[in-house]
């Protein structure tokens, strides 16, 4: 009897220590080299749609405070420091509310003048060049989203080149004031122009400290506003094409 306790116990612990050490490989991995992260927004697209899920590699741009699980405030500014790229997609969390997480494009970089003028964007007064390539619907319903909306492909002055919409013509966001990125802080923007919170709004000029990482691949994606635990609708609303897909 005893021997049967004995090993009821043993194997309980062995149990415990294995979910244990999994938790803690998944805090290690979380922390310091990938995050999931989900879009719930049409912010930016085309790039990016409702319902994607990515990989962000936590490691791309050092460690801040805000890399870590409830962002403990063990330090101040970041360690191992790499510096953003123009053209780089970033999850940041919000200078206004550093509990939430937001995703846009890195635009503009610490003293760059940005302007906005006739929907074209403007870097230390040079026009991004910018050519219409097609048109674009989104899948599914919800808020602000767009139904044959004009494409634009930009190309920065570093040559990263991605696609952006232009749904509302001469929107208030269309035409800004010039804003003058402070240093140690960045300007971003989503693809969708005209239904995007962001640097030229309330979002503000986002502090390096902020920034989480950049986004890397796309490892999930499913449309018209399905839930992952539907499975039953996996064969019809999986976007198979999107699966594993690099971000740019």
């Amino acid at each position: 009897m005893s021997e049967k306790v004995e090993k009821k116990e043993s194997t309980f612990g062995e149990t415990l220590k294995v979910i244990v050490q999994a938790l803690l490989l998944a805090l290690v991995i979380r922390s310091f080299l990938f995050q999931p992260f989900s879009i719930p927004s049409g912010s930016m697209m085309p790039t990016l749609l409702v319902g994607d899920y990515l990989f962000v590699s936590k490691y791309a741009y050092g460690y801040s405070r805000y890399s870590f699980p409830f962002s403990p405030n063990l330090f101040s500014g970041r360690i191992w420091a790499g510096e953003p790229k123009r053209g780089d997609i970033a999850v940041f969390r919000l200078p206004s509310d550093p509990k939430v997480d937001y995703i846009k494009r890195v635009v503009g970089l610490p003293g760059d003048r940005i302007q906005m003028i006739n929907s074209v964007l403007h870097i230390n007064g040079d026009p991004v060049k910018r050519e219409r390539i097609g048109t674009f619907s989104a899948d599914g319903n919800y808020e602000n989203k767009v139904n044959n909306a004009p494409v634009y492909r930009e190309t920065l002055p570093n040559g990263v080149t991605y696609e952006t919409l232009d749904a509302i013509p001469n929107s208030t966001t269309d035409n800004t004031r010039v804003f003058q990125v402070p240093e140690g802080h960045y300007f971003m923007m989503g693809d969708n122009r005209d239904n995007s919170a962001d640097s030229r709004l309330s979002v503000g000029y986002v502090p390096f400290e902020n920034l989480v990482g950049r986004a890397e691949m796309i490892f999930f994606s499913i449309g018209d506003n399905t839930s992952p635990l539907e499975i039953w609708k996996w064969p019809s609303e999986l976007r198979f094409g999107r699966l594993f897909e690099m971000t740019e």
